[in-house]
């Protein structure tokens, strides 16, 4: 059951920061290269790591490498998952 509660917090987690939800933002529009969303956001490339490992350890954004540089993209499947908690959890029983 604590198990449960860790991974929905992961999605909280994602979400609580001002650049995460700036990066969930410029994905919307589709795939970016991790060059890209530097520029846009105009933060070190650790500072960048640091956020899109949160944001793929929630499930919102998956990744993978082209070259040297890594892409990222909203995760459909992850996104729904995350609608269907927001809804559970402020439902009334």
């Amino acid at each position: 059951m604590g198990n449960r509660y860790e991974n929905n917090a992961k999605v909280f987690k994602a979400l609580c920061d001002p650049n995460r939800l700036m990066i969930i933002e410029m994905l919307q529009n589709g795939e970016k290269c991790a060059c890209k969303i530097l520029e846009e956001l105009n933060i070190g490339q650790s500072t960048l790591s640091h956020h899109m490992k949160i944001l793929c350890e929630s499930g919102l954004v998956s990744s993978h490498r082209d070259g040297k540089w890594m892409h990222y993209s909203l995760d459909k499947q992850g996104c729904e998952t995350a609608k269907k908690l927001l809804v559970e959890i402020t439902t009334s029983k």
